[in-house]
């Protein structure tokens, strides 16, 4: 599988086979997350493995009663130690790059654990007091993300997400992508409506389509002039 399809195929799994994770795909996980970038190259982050029933319970409870992470074959927790990237960085380097940090590494396993036929939880909602105590943590050192991880007893759905031209602007905030169609390979929403009017209007009769092509014509050259306005100014 190539690192594109492994992006398009993941989910999240939440039921998982009784069967427990081979160490060696465990370690090739947290071997992944270890490689992820990092500010400054810091590396200020620690991965806990929990794979023994009581401790996995006390983490389930933790995480607001999502008793369904208990039943996964491997816990890994992502935790930091923010004090190094202040030491670098400030408040900055504390609040937002070490959880940048760490929000990389663990897509990088769940990517990593996917691509090994594993499936794979983000669970970012716990109590963190709960969770420093079960995991036996210094004040100093935050949890971030706990990530589940078994062999999968159900095969989730293709969440919806938002087309490309939805979430994409250009050069500046609200600024419209223009080629987003070429982007998606010539297919957006837009496009296909367009298309199903004009296969309407060709139904219609051959005046009818001289009209519309007339009009299109001229809108799609209003279209391209205002683009190049705007690219030249």
């Amino acid at each position: 599988m190539d690192a594109i399809e492994c992006l398009r195929s993941r989910r999240s799994v939440r039921k998982f086979l009784d069967f427990p994770l081979e160490w060696d795909k465990i370690a090739t996980i947290l071997d992944c997350g270890r490689l992820a970038p990092c500010a400054g190259n810091l590396q200020n982050w620690k991965f806990i493995v929990v794979t023994e029933k009581d401790l996995k319970d006390a983490v389930a409870h933790s995480c607001v009663q999502q008793l369904w992470v208990a039943s996964a074959a491997a816990i890994i927790v992502i935790v930091a130690e923010p004090e190094k990237a202040k030491r670098f960085y400030g408040m900055r380097g504390e609040r937002l790059y070490t959880v940048q940090s760490c929000a990389a590494a663990a897509e990088n396993m769940l990517i990593a654990a996917h691509s090994l036929g594993v499936g794979g939880c983000w669970v970012g909602a716990f109590d963190e007091e709960l969770l420093k105590t079960a995991l036996g943590l210094p004040v100093e050192i935050r949890p971030q993300v706990v990530l589940a991880f078994g062999y999968a007893d159900e095969k989730p759905e293709k969440p919806k997400k938002f087309p490309l031209e939805v979430v994409t602007y250009r050069k500046h905030w609200r600024g419209r992508a223009y080629d987003t169609e070429k982007v998606l390979g010539w297919y957006s929403p837009k496009v296909e409506r367009a298309l199903k009017k004009t296969v309407d209007i060709v139904k219609t009769g051959p005046e009818k389509l001289r009209e519309h092509a007339t009009r299109l014509s001229a809108r799609i050259k209003e279209k391209l002039q205002h683009k190049k306005n705007k690219d030249n100014s």
